[in-house]
């Protein structure tokens, strides 16, 4: 990593920002680059460490979706229960609901690469730890809960970080772009690592899954490593942390548009994302398909999510956000309830396809107008609210809908979800002033 200039101090964001721009419009650029990546919906690919750290991030989220699919489906096999599988996965982000605040904090107040780099490592070394007990044939119930929360107490440290850190590799006017791409590879890989996974699970082990996902962390290490982003923001910060977590619930409370959208997100996210811990259910007792029907069924949310992030940014920049939420989350809800009442494996699917298009583009959306309109150093803060009400409620949703299943059905617990889903739909659509602000201060139509 380069060293600041020494009488300079850090380098300005504007001058980073220069940096960036010179990469794309160097001699070398040719005109492929500047059909695809100057305004197009892969501008923020025009970066080299934005590069670096999607590619990095693409191969370790395939490994840990390999990881996640086997071991929802272990447990479904191991206990027969969809609430035991609602609880593991619950494990992975219960942490967050302790630690997600202060996490935020100290992602605005230190080295967010660094920081980034150490939980990976210790993410690695968890995964590692279930691939070596489960092949010697020693894993359990309880060890897997225990692995499981310390990969999610990294986790929780990870996330804001990463999010923060994102915009600080691509200029304003790609933000939405980085953001959108950002998250279509963490649901590419979300296709393509359960579908890995149902292979694995045919012609290896479950262990195996397990150690190829220790070993995907290694890469995305070795991106971080080369890779430049904005120094940290240096100010002194008085007090303690948790002064420092309060004034970020400061900002919140006296900016209302905040809390509306993250309260929209935590619904939708409780309600229907959550859905996924019930497609183990969905595919061995609905549809009869087995581990590999589940595992194309879970990759088909990963692969509509890859189709949303570049159809998010193409309507960015002719529909302002706020219509973007309430569209892609009516759509959401209307494809829930065709799951809901879908018995036939097809059909399912395209629901499960759909339900990775539509919630991307919400979820984006709600990121980039939360990420835009805060100072960079409160983005650390804002974002560990929004993992808070996302990545904290969704594995609650996901508890009570394993439990209303067991005592249900699946096609039941699924069509709860969606009910509420439409309702905060009809919600926003007809009180507008719950959105209003939800517009990205950068946004201007295109032609």
């Amino acid at each position: 990593m380069d060293e600041p200039p020494a009488t300079g101090g850090p380098p300005r964001r504007e001058d980073r920002l220069g940096e960036l721009e010179a990469d794309v419009t160097a001699p070398t650029t040719d005109l492929v680059r500047q059909t695809l990546f100057r305004g197009g919906v892969l501008s923020a690919f025009g970066y080299r460490d934005f590069r670096l750290l999607w590619s990095g991030a693409f191969l370790s989220n395939v490994g840990t979706w390999i990881h996640t699919a086997v071991l929802l489906w272990y447990v479904k096999e191991l206990t027969g229960s969809n609430g035991w599988v609602g609880a593991v996965n619950l494990a992975t982000f219960l942490p967050i609901l302790f630690f997600v605040l202060y996490a935020g904090s100290l992602a605005d107040r230190v080295d967010r690469r660094k920081l980034i780099i150490v939980t990976q490592v210790i993410m690695m070394l968890a995964a590692l730890g279930l691939a070596i007990a489960t092949s010697l044939g020693v894993s359990s119930l309880a060890l897997i809960m225990v692995l499981t929360t310390l990969m999610g107490i990294a986790f929780v440290f990870n996330f804001p970080a990463w999010r923060s850190m994102v915009p600080d590799l691509v200029p304003p006017e790609d933000m939405l772009n980085g953001i959108a791409l950002d998250a279509a590879q963490f649901n590419m890989a979300r296709f393509i690592g359960p579908a890995l996974g149902s292979i694995i699970l045919g012609v290896w082990s479950i262990a195996g899954a397990f150690y190829i996902n220790a070993a995907s962390f290694l890469v995305v290490i070795g991106a971080l490593m080369l890779i430049s982003p904005l120094p940290a923001v240096q100010e002194a910060h008085v007090g303690s942390a948790w002064d420092h977590i309060k004034e970020g619930l400061g900002y919140l409370r006296h900016n209302r548009w905040a809390v509306n959208l993250l309260v929209v997100l935590g619904i939708a996210a409780v309600s229907g994302i959550a859905l996924i811990v019930l497609l183990p259910a969905e595919s061995k007792d609905v549809l009869h398909k087995g581990s590999w029907g589940y595992g194309w069924l879970l990759g088909a949310i990963g692969l509509g999510a890859v189709v949303g992030a570049p159809l998010v940014t193409r309507l960015s920049g002719r529909v302002r956000e706020r219509e973007i939420i309430k569209g892609s989350l009516l759509a959401f809800s209307f494809i829930l309830i065709g799951l809901g009442l879908s018995h036939n494996y097809y059909l399912s699917l395209a629901m499960t396809f759909g339900i990775g298009v539509t919630f991307l583009m919400a979820s984006a959306s709600i990121n980039t107008v939360l990420q835009s309109r805060v100072d960079r150093d409160m983005r650390g803060r804002i974002m560990s609210f929004y993992i808070l009400v996302f990545q904290g409620t969704a594995p609650i949703g996901g508890l009570v809908l394993g439990l209303l299943s067991d005592r249900t059905s699946t096609p039941f617990a699924v069509l709860t979800g969606a009910v509420v889903c439409l309702v905060l739909s009809i919600v926003i659509i007809a009180v507008p002033s719950i959105l209003r602000d939800a517009v990205s201060p950068a946004w201007k139509p295109t032609a």
